[in-house]
């Protein structure tokens, strides 16, 4: 395969508002080393495509504020591969702009969209699953995402129902029939149980063409909107241009506008070790715990009489933990969450009232 056809785009826009009050609107979760092991998310996420991908052929697409921030952290990107965004469109407008910017480069361009703050504990076999996603997306122009394969009914993913015709190309990848948002407990048992439903895990893999060709049919007012820019990509109006368009996008998510959709929508079923590391509760899972399954991010916490809590600190602080079972602790220069994991959805209602009630400094 000639990786010089290979590109990614790395979704870095969201506040991880769930990830409150170590993830602010002007420092969010994936520039955090969330871990606590010398990286951040974003780092992570570049470090493994570029596996795959050469690093030139890398753009992230962020907010204009976090500009600064992912040009400290990814020493190898330029400014060119940083395209910003002038406001918040969702996932729709975000992709349809790095589509159109990276055909006009290369009209054999092969996509490997992913967020910017996933974990993927098993590097090596996410590699082989995008390289066998590329060479069928290339062949057969279909879209295709990642399905995780689910351990647990959980309520907080998207599921993907597959069915077993499968593609031409690869007896692996299977066909779509229906995405479904996040379910109730229930409603998620019942997937678990079926056996063919997997978590969407938000990554998806196609080629520029089919992707482009994919927002003409069913989403036309966007693919319009960037179709009239093509003369201006890769050039100095660029800028100019999407800053004119962008409050006109609709704002809308690419699985309900285009996945859900298109009829060449295929998954292939994955199993990598994925998490993405929405929550509290779900980074508490990726660390290592104490015999009273306490896990602490910086590991200057002392515990007395405590179990089952995640707690993340400065790396210049202490703290002494007495008498807590199942709590989340999270101290942080201007803020100080404590709050039960399970709880833990909730965490974005309190940042909406701390900004309404204290100001947006603290958010």
């Amino acid at each position: 395969m000639n990786n010089n056809n290979n590109y990614a785009v790395i979704m870095a826009g969201g506040i991880g508002s769930r990830f409150w009050p170590m993830s602010t609107t002007k420092f969010p979760k994936q520039f955090h080393d969330v871990l606590g092991i010398g990286k951040t998310l974003l780092q992570m996420t570049f470090e493994r495509l570029n596996v795959l991908v050469p690093s030139k052929n890398i753009y992230i697409v962020t907010n204009e504020m976090y500009k600064n921030q992912v040009l400290e952290q990814l020493t190898k990107v330029t400014e060119g591969q940083v395209l910003l965004e002038p406001m918040m469109r969702n996932t729709a407008p975000c992709i349809a702009y790095a589509a159109f910017k990276i055909h006009a480069l290369n009209k054999n361009a092969r996509l490997i969209v992913a967020p910017s703050d996933h974990l993927i504990t098993n590097e090596n076999l996410f590699i082989q699953n995008i390289e066998t996603a590329l060479v069928t997306a290339e062949k057969e122009q279909s879209l295709i995402t990642l399905g995780i394969k689910p351990s647990r009914p959980d309520t907080g993913y998207g599921y993907i129902q597959f069915s077993e015709s499968k593609t031409a190309e690869n007896k692996d990848i299977k066909k779509v029939k229906t995405f479904t948002e996040k379910p109730n407990a229930e409603i998620a048992q019942e997937f678990i149980n079926s056996g063919d439903f997997l978590w969407n895990s938000g990554i998806f893999i196609w080629t520029s063409k089919a992707i482009i060709k994919a927002f003409e049919t069913s989403l036309p007012e966007t693919y319009e909107l960037f179709d009239e820019g093509n003369e201006y990509y890769n050039t100095l109006e660029e800028d100019k241009y999407i800053q004119k368009i962008y409050p006109t996008c609709p704002k809308e998510s690419i699985d309900y506008g285009i996945m859900e959709k298109a009829n060449n929508v295929f998954v292939l079923p994955v199993n990598f070790g994925w998490s993405d590391l929405g929550t509290w509760g779900s980074l508490y899972t990726h660390i290592n715990h104490d015999s009273e399954n306490n896990a602490c991010v910086n590991k200057n916490t002392t515990f007395y009489n405590s179990s089952n809590n995640i707690v993340k600190v400065s790396k210049d602080k202490i703290a002494v933990i007495q008498g807590l079972d199942d709590y989340i602790i999270v101290d942080e220069e201007k803020s100080l969450l404590i709050c039960k994991k399970e709880d833990e959805q909730k965490i974005k209602y309190f940042v909406q009232d701390v900004r309404r009630e204290k100001g947006e400094e603290f958010v």
